[in-house]
């Protein structure tokens, strides 16, 4: 795997892929990479204006780029429905991207703790009212991008929605750590459920993204934005585990994408591991029915392994 990755993606002509948080960083390389193997892109943003300036730059990235815009707010669990309801044909790949991390704690509109809400509950709602979109392609995919900071994340189910104490790395963490929680668990389920359907996850390292924006201003973060900036690797060098989990032809449910380099921060995107507690069925499974209490989205025709 390397940075001419693009070139080994198949052909995906007539391919309809969603990609969640596609304005900007890793989701517009994505976007950028799979619309010149011929994938009809959809750039699914919260922000009309800058989904807007993101749709301009696939355009003048790939000339004749099958690629529009629609408006998805992940804090909103009435746009996600909205958006799941205007999508009207099968899909074949949705990439759940969009993330805030380290942010002040916000609720969102339907009372979640953001980090939870978007990172996490927006994408496992997106997933399951897009589901009988998903089912009507040949080989659809859904692929989950979690981070490194994973491996220092627990499930507290006595405060979930950091009600009780609210520590910005330990929330970002947590919902990174649901990313592939979710992602396993939905394996075992639609395996168990004899469905074509594959679900994997990928992380992109340490990547110079726009990610610390919404972290606020003090001279930790500052510092820590700068980090970022200096050491990490480029966002299209972040974007290859995604590709990687995306249309590697040989992917299996389950299978976690990331850089081969140090501490995988960088480097080319290889196969890697989750932290051991990842694969633990009876948290993965709990956390679910729980994300389907808090969203009311239940998956009905999508039994437990």
């Amino acid at each position: 795997m390397n940075s001419t990755h693009q070139h080994q993606i198949q052909d995906l002509e007539g391919r309809a892929v969603v990609i969640t948080g596609a304005n900007s960083g890793l989701g517009l390389q994505t976007a950028i990479a799979l619309a010149r193997r011929g994938a009809s892109v959809t750039l699914a943003c919260r922000n009309e204006a800058r989904g807007t300036e993101a749709l301009k730059t696939v355009s003048s990235r790939v000339p004749g780029a099958t690629v529009d815009l629609r408006i998805l707010d992940l804090s909103s669990l009435a746009s996600v429905r909205s958006f799941a309801a205007g999508w009207t044909a099968p899909l074949d790949l949705l990439i759940n991207n969009a993330g805030v991390m380290a942010t002040p704690r916000i609720l969102t509109e339907d009372g979640f703790e953001q980090q939870l809400g978007i990172n996490h509950l927006g994408h496992y709602a997106l997933t399951g009212l897009l589901l009988p979109r998903l089912r009507e392609a040949s080989a659809p995919r859904v692929v989950s991008v979690s981070s490194l900071a994973h491996k220092r994340g627990t499930i507290n189910f006595d405060d979930l929605n950091s009600s009780t104490r609210y520590r910005r790395w330990t929330a970002y963490s947590q919902s990174k750590l649901a990313n592939l929680y979710f992602t396993m668990e939905l394996d075992r389920r639609v395996r168990a459920n004899g469905e074509q359907l594959l679900a994997v996850a990928a992380h992109p390292g340490l990547s110079n993204t726009n990610l610390t924006a919404g972290m606020g201003t003090t001279p930790v973060l500052d510092v820590l934005g700068g980090f970022f900036k200096l050491f990490g690797q480029s966002d299209i060098a972040g974007a290859l585990p995604i590709l990687r989990a995306a249309t590697s032809p040989t992917a299996s449910g389950g299978d976690y994408s990331g850089p081969d380099g140090p501490g995988e921060t960088r480097g080319n995107a290889v196969l890697v591991a989750p932290a051991p507690r990842v694969l633990d069925p009876l948290v993965a499974g709990r956390l679910w029915e729980v994300s389907a209490a808090m969203t009311g989205v239940t998956f009905p025709d999508l039994p437990a392994a």
